[in-house]
């Protein structure tokens, strides 16, 4: 079961029981979405790009691909969005949430039409860009393609610690093109080791409100 909870920037998130954690910051859901993900991922991954790949680790309530797609939309660049996810919502549940209002209305209809069938396939996005979400776990997922943006929005550490292993840190990690961006709200000394032994260099960036910092690792071309 998932409860409707409201945040400090008033959006809403939710509160899923089966694993025990919100699927966003209770001090701003769409506010945290745009600092970490939008700011520090797609839009410094955007200069001098007409299309953008971007692979999302934990779907969730499709927010931050509804800001990536209204960001894109906004910009005249074309959205390439796979993401994995292991408790798929219904568009139902995901509606009452309330973001449709964060958004333009070109955004929220093309989420709207493309949820469904990007549950079973890639489904095509205005601009000739494209929406797929596999189901099932990310240990699972079959990796294919390069993508320069990843969001690693997994649940936290202490509620799926199985997410932030160094082998799906790795994973992770290999998904990005040379220079592609892996970013996430966490930050810890285990998860900088990891993605600096795959290669990339860190940033510590400042946190959306509630967090001090958050990470931004780019994957490095291999020598040779």
């Amino acid at each position: 079961m998932n409860i409707l909870t409201p945040t400090a920037d008033g959006s809403n998130t939710l509160f899923n029981e089966q694993v025990g954690e919100h699927y966003h910051s209770k001090h701003g859901a769409v506010q945290e979405s745009r600092h970490v993900f939008i700011r520090a991922g797609l839009e410094a991954a955007m200069p001098g790009k007409h299309q953008l790949a971007v692979f999302e680790v934990g779907f969730g309530t499709g927010l931050n691909f509804l800001l990536s797609l209204d960001t894109c939309l906004r910009a005249g660049v074309s959205l390439h969005y796979t993401a994995v996810e292991a408790f798929p919502l219904s568009f139902e549940t995901i509606a009452d949430i309330g973001y449709r209002q964060f958004v333009m209305p070109a955004a929220w209809q093309a989420f709207e039409q493309s949820y469904g069938p990007a549950l079973q396939a890639a489904h095509e996005l205005p601009l000739h860009g494209k929406l797929e979400i596999a189901t099932g776990t990310f240990q699972t997922y079959g990796s294919g393609g390069r993508f320069d943006v990843l969001y690693y929005d997994a649940f936290s550490v202490r509620h799926q610690p199985e997410m932030w292993t160094d082998e799906l840190i790795t994973r992770a990690a290999a998904l990005l093109k040379p220079g592609g961006l892996f970013v996430t709200y966490a930050i810890t000394g285990k998860l900088k080791r990891a993605l600096k032994a795959c290669g990339c260099t860190i940033e510590k960036l400042p946190g959306a409100p509630g967090k001090r910092e958050m990470l931004r690792a780019t994957r490095q071309p291999v020598a040779g």
